[in-house]
């Protein structure tokens, strides 16, 4: 027979979700409801409107759910860093046995260790002017290198390479690989910045610092433009690497444009400041600095075919201009015979215009003689008029009218004219002119004369 007093109890098996429900119900008889204190972290609102955080301090971390009526109350906009007070029933849940927070209502504590940290450290960046637009510098439109600083196990990369190779397959990307997250991830973030600015020299000096790659025949990598800063979304722990104080100077002094795509759309880190452009995602980062290779080729393929429509447009001028010429070249009997037949032409226009001038002028000519004009006649009266007075004024001064009154001229032999006794001697020859001829005379001795008295 058998001994049920002997026989072991079996163990309770528990069914998975029965056992996350009794515990959810233990943990409901136990704390229910809880008031919690901590930092919001990697907050994210679903498009339910549910809202989802992760609530935590320097011992532990809790996850926790707001749903859509609840979060719909809230009086601000959670954000990671900062320090609440929440309201709310602890629970598992089932379908990942994870212990979880559904919250009720929230209020804010003040700010969270870490978002303090983050703010002061912005300030004082900002007030040094490393924010300031006027040192950002724009993209190189056709970087000839993209350097890039990224995890090699982070999704970032694969999402960049991929982007780059889909816009820019022909440009050479020069990976700096880097932890980016833990303690030691600063520190190498900075180092692989600086290596990389080390390739921002010119090719020359790229030859001579990798003298050991032309020893081996390892082409000289050409010098990068620009540099990528990337790394996938998370927690602000998980992206405090990105706010080092070393590390944002380290980026303010880059020589190439840097573009920092760091976490999602609504992370921010201090690097994202520094930086001379911010992408939302690093997707986003690797399609700001590569223009799409089509793009470049259909500008190509239009920029062709109008330099070949232009130099087809100037071959064909060309080409009328050549057949003109060889047609003028090989007929010159034409080109003569054209040249006679302007120079005809031209003297038969210059014959018709002379007769027809000349025919003007006869006629003017004969219009003067029938009827000259009345100032010609008034002048030709007054020239007759001067010319008889003048006349009459010569005439009264005729010597024969003085003779003609009985006056004699008188004339030595030289034919001087004699007025004066003075000009005379006893036995000169003289001779007196008188009206009608001359009468040759001897001077005799001169007597007193008596002047009759009147």
């Amino acid at each position: 027979m058998f001994d049920i007093k002997n026989t072991p109890a079996k163990p309770l098996v528990w069914q998975v979700g029965a056992l996350c429900r009794a515990i959810a119900d233990a943990l409901a008889a136990r704390f229910n409801p809880v008031t919690v204190r901590g930092e919001l972290s990697g907050v994210s609102r679903a498009a339910s409107g549910h809202c989802y955080f992760t609530l935590k301090d320097a011992t532990g971390q809790l996850r926790c759910a707001m749903f859509k009526r609840a979060a719909a109350g809230l009086a601000f906009v959670p954000r990671d860093g900062e320090l609440v007070e929440v309201t709310g029933k602890l629970s598992v849940y089932e379908p990942r046995g994870d212990l979880q927070l559904i919250v009720e209502s929230m209020s804010r504590a003040g700010q969270g260790s870490l978002f303090e940290q983050f703010l002061l450290l912005k300030a004082k960046l900002e007030a040094e002017g490393l924010f300031e637009a006027s040192r950002k510098r724009p993209l190189p439109l056709m970087p000839r290198a993209i350097g890039l600083v990224t995890s090699l196990g982070a999704a970032a990369l694969h999402d960049v390479v991929t982007a780059l190779q889909r816009r820019l397959p022909h440009i050479p990307v020069l990976l700096a690989p880097a932890s980016v997250q833990g303690a030691q991830a600063p520190a190498e973030l900075t180092q692989s910045l600086l290596n990389l600015y080390l390739l921002t020299q010119s090719e020359q000096g790229l030859e001579a610092d990798f003298p050991y790659k032309k020893a081996r025949g390892v082409a000289t990598p050409p010098p990068v433009d620009v540099i990528l800063l990337v790394r996938g979304g998370g927690a602000m722990e998980d992206l405090w690497a990105f706010n080092d104080e070393q590390l944002a100077r380290v980026i303010a002094s880059s020589p190439v444009p840097v573009i920092c795509g760091v976490g999602h759309e609504t992370d921010f880190t201090i690097a994202d400041f520094v930086a001379d452009l911010r992408a939302p995602t690093p997707t986003a980062a690797a399609e700001l600095v590569a223009q799409p290779r089509d793009a470049w080729l259909g500008a190509l393929d239009g920029v062709q075919r109008r330099l070949q429509d232009a130099l087809n447009r100037h071959l064909d001028r060309q080409s009328q201009r050549l057949d003109t010429a060889v047609a003028r070249l090989g007929r010159p009997s034409a080109r003569l015979a054209g040249q006679r037949l302007r120079l005809s032409g031209c003297a038969q226009t210059l014959q018709s215009a002379t007769r027809h001038a000349l025919q003007v002028h006869r006629q003017q000519l004969q219009r003067l003689s029938e009827h000259p004009p009345l100032a010609l006649q008034r002048g030709l009266q007054v020239h007759h008029q001067r010319l008889e007075r003048a006349t009459l004024r010569l005439s009264l001064l005729d010597p024969q009218l003085v003779l003609q009154r009985g006056y004699a001229w008188l004339s030595d032999n030289a034919g001087c004219a004699i007025t004066r006794t003075a000009q005379t001697h006893a036995g000169q020859s003289i001779a007196a002119t008188l009206m009608d001829g001359t009468v040759d005379l001897t001077v005799t001795p001169q007597k007193s004369l008596k002047l009759p008295t009147i």
